[in-house]
């Protein structure tokens, strides 16, 4: 059984993107339509540019799969681009404020930030949305959801239930290209990003994801790099335009005493069932994880999205052939693709999840999954 994870490769026009996934166990379907579903609703959204309107992102995975399920071998799928064009693509000489230009031209040793944006490109998280698609087939089949949505856009703040179902919250995020499952704030943000435009600006926001039915234990407190927290932070934050992540209340328990942060512990015999170990919560401030792990309350996370740094106005600049002063170059872009970004932090999530899940409960086939995942609840029942 080897670990469960992905490498991408790829350049935003070039030929393909490529996602390689290692250690999924064999036997598990693979759900097409969930996993296309996801890469439609990427390309989707209010705020998009004309990018969008060329691609058709769906995958063909060329390896580990036999028939539509997989058989354990390293998977190797493949995402499309219809624009591919990277030899003509012009050179770029006055980098962008805020994106991967200067620092990789730096670092590159070249004043052409062409190479260095083409890689950097958000245009690489379709290949990982695929791979935490994929990812969502194992989970649910453990009956553990993922669900991602707009909190935010730019000062218009969403106004959501406290503790949603999934499927309450894929019902009204689904109801608006806000991605938001609060309609009128929804409406909000559509109508800001529209004056963006007209300003020829970009907006941020802030992204929200909700994992249910995760059993206690998935992660560890025994290494740093085991923690499930640090590893959602860490996948979060490696989004392109990503600058900060909170669990659960996050950075508002700084203000708050200690008694009004942690989540009191109830139990009741009643509620133990096939799911339901009896251990309850009244709060989830913490956002499910304690020590590293989950613990049996949903996980609560949430991303800050920075504004698009490829600004139609553009902005000061230099030109690093001249060195003199110049406009930022611009590349065709996004007005605000919080809401895109959202499908990405879900499969981001939902991969990281996974990955956690497989250490726990890993075997090199799925029935001997079940197997370990329904030992170890009966047991845990049973304390």
């Amino acid at each position: 059984m080897a670990f469960l994870e992905y490498r991408t490769a790829g350049e935003s026009h070039g030929q393909a993107l490529i996602v390689l996934i290692e250690g999924l166990p064999s036997g598990l379907t693979v759900d097409f339509d969930l996993v296309n579903g996801e890469m439609r609703r990427r390309q989707g959204g209010y705020g998009r540019g004309g990018r969008m309107k060329i691609e058709q992102d769906k995958v063909n995975i060329l390896s580990g799969i036999r028939s539509g399920v997989t058989i354990g071998s390293p998977m190797a799928v493949e995402v499309t681009n219809e624009d591919w064009r990277i030899d003509t693509a012009p050179e770029v000489h006055h980098p962008r404020p805020g994106h991967a230009d200067l620092a990789g031209s730096l670092k590159w040793l070249t004043t052409d930030c062409r190479s260095t944006l083409e890689r950097a490109s958000a245009r690489e998280t379709a290949a990982r949305v695929a791979a935490g698609a994929i990812s969502k087939c194992l989970l649910q089949s453990f009956g553990v959801e993922v669900v991602g949505f707009v909190r935010a856009i730019g000062p218009v703040k969403a106004n959501i239930d406290p503790s949603p179902t999934p499927d309450e919250l894929r019902t009204q995020r689904d109801a608006n290209e806000a991605y938001c499952p609060d309609g009128a704030a929804a409406d909000k943000m559509i109508e800001a990003i529209r004056q963006a435009k007209v300003d020829k600006d970009t907006l941020g926001g802030i992204v929200e994801v909700h994992v249910h039915g995760l059993p206690p234990g998935v992660g560890s407190c025994f290494r740093w790099q085991d923690k499930l927290d640090a590893r959602i932070a860490g996948a979060m934050v490696s989004i392109q335009a990503f600058k900060g992540v909170e669990m659960g209340d996050g950075f508002a328990l700084a203000e708050k005493p200690g008694s009004q942060v942690h989540d009191a512990i109830y139990y009741d015999s009643r509620m133990r069932g096939s799911r339901n170990l009896g251990f309850t919560r009244k709060t989830n401030r913490l956002g499910g994880f304690e020590g590293g792990m989950s613990n049996g309350q949903p996980l609560i996370v949430r991303g800050v999205m920075k504004p698009i740094a490829t600004l139609l106005m553009g902005m000061d600049s230099v030109n690093l052939k001249t060195k003199a002063p110049q406009r930022s170059d611009y590349e065709r872009s996004d007005v605000c693709a919080v809401p895109a970004a959202s499908v990405v932090a879900e499969n981001v999530v939902a991969f990281e999840v996974a990955r956690a899940f497989c250490e726990k409960f890993g075997a090199d086939t799925m029935n001997e999954m079940r197997a370990a995942y329904d030992f170890y609840m009966e047991a845990a029942r049973n304390l």
